[in-house]
């Protein structure tokens, strides 16, 4: 049998002592309380200045008379008849960042609730990741400051409590394509069996952008990478690394009571189906 010398052996039973006496779970690393940015928004895990820059990662948004500008016009146009229609009702839906409301647009795709009660720290993964993913589309929306389609054509836009809001807010990149690709893109990888479905969904969670008439079909495009980023870079988190186990483990509890979501399913997938 191998001997150590004493004073290795000593050494290193000191530091696997003293790691032990240090080491703790990675859910204590979870705060209790997480500040608010305003009133219903919390801070995300990441400080501003660690997060994906937009205006560095994108390209200019496409100039008048440029093909990819008409791409852009073709897109929007496509959209015109979708008015009044179940799929504009269904982008109104999701134009609603307000929690607890926002927590469902993912359920029908999860096939579980979410919410404060059943699932805490999965919705509050939800609400600090729309945070970190929204804000890295802002180096960008305040650089270019692009007009949104509804200025631009005068024409209704799906959530219209938001037109002075909006319309003083630049439309590239998207901050809710972001999210929505951000949050489809956690929850997958949560629940790889929903991977397409929860896929599906945060695609058509940025389509609704474009049916809206608050923006061009190039803000979602570039939007869904800016949270392909930020979710790359929560990654390197340790607090959202852990919270995201929690919130693993609480929806396979919910699975397991059989926990179903609250919203019509089938008159969702029923609007999605028309773009």
């Amino acid at each position: 049998m191998m001997t150590l010398p004493r004073g290795l052996a000593l050494s290193l039973t000191g530091a696997a002592l003293l790691a032990g006496c240090t080491s703790a779970p990675r859910n204590a690393l979870i705060p209790k309380e997480v500040p608010e940015l305003r009133p219903g928004m919390l801070a995300g895990y990441l400080p501003r200045n660690v997060l994906p820059d937009s205006l560095a990662l994108l390209p200019p948004p496409p100039a008048a008379g440029t093909s990819a500008h008409a791409a852009d016009d073709d897109a929007y146009q496509a959209t015109v008849p979708l008015r009044n229609t179940p799929r504009w009702k269904q982008a109104a839906v999701d134009a609603d960042l307000k929690f607890p409301k926002a927590a469902d647009v993912f359920a029908c795709a999860l096939d579980a609730p979410i919410g404060p009660e059943t699932t805490p720290h999965l919705y509050t993964l939800l609400r600090r990741t729309l945070v970190d993913a929204g804000l890295s589309t802002y180096g960008a929306k305040d650089h270019y400051k692009r007009a949104r389609p509804f200025v631009v054509n005068k024409a209704p836009l799906c959530s219209p409590s938001e037109e002075a809001t909006l319309a003083k807010d630049g439309s590239y990149p998207s901050g809710h394509a972001a999210l929505g690709w951000a949050w489809a893109l956690v929850l997958t990888e949560m629940a790889p069996e929903r991977a397409n479905a929860l896929l599906a969904r945060g695609q058509a969670y940025g389509q609704s952008r474009v049916v809206c008439g608050v923006h061009w079909q190039s803000d979602v495009n570039q939007g869904r990478l800016m949270g392909a980023a930020a979710v790359a870079r929560l990654h390197a988190d340790p607090v959202f690394r852990a919270q995201f186990d929690e919130a693993a483990k609480e929806l396979a509890a919910a699975r397991a009571k059989g926990l179903k979501p609250a919203g019509n399913c089938a008159a969702e997938a029923a609007a999605l189906k028309n773009g």
